[in-house]
């Protein structure tokens, strides 16, 4: 069943693989059934495809709720190298995917804020960067308020 999971998540048919996520994200906001796959879905961060990259982030932002093991101490510092991701899509759902970790893990807010605070940007091209800065300020004003 697992590797059954991961093929659905890394099929060449992109709208499958995209509906496939979209389920396990909606239904991780009300169960931890998908819980049991953390681990799984965390080695999808290394994918050579962004739209995997894409899939694994917001899959663990929505499952880091149910981190009962704390699954997620083990990789948030490959988590956070997403905000600078060779794609500036993934970088941006990456910065995006922080508000719902802070907002569930508090503790993790301290090291997502140096870790924003700290990007270095200019290898986006000058049409990216705006939209990126601005997911950043976004960011990291809604972890400041998770933050108390």
């Amino acid at each position: 069943m697992k590797e059954n999971v991961i093929l659905k998540l890394t099929s060449k048919d992109d709208k499958f693989s995209c509906a496939f996520a979209d389920k396990i994200i909606l239904e991780s906001e009300e169960t931890d059934q998908w819980y049991e796959y953390f681990n799984d879905f965390a080695k999808l961060l290394n994918s050579p495809k962004s739209l995997v990259r894409n899939r694994a982030i917001y899959i663990l932002a929505a499952n880091v709720r149910w981190d009962a093991e704390n699954y997620f101490d083990s990789i948030i510092a490959d988590f956070l190298l997403h905000i600078v991701d060779e794609k500036p899509i993934t970088a941006r759902q990456c910065i995006k995917s922080l508000v719902q970790i802070g907002q569930d893990k508090p503790q993790y807010i301290p090291m997502m804020l140096t870790s924003l605070h700290e990007a270095d940007l200019l290898k986006y091209k000058d049409s990216m960067r705006p939209l990126i800065e601005r997911d950043i300020v976004e960011t990291e004003k809604a972890l400041r308020t998770y933050a108390g």
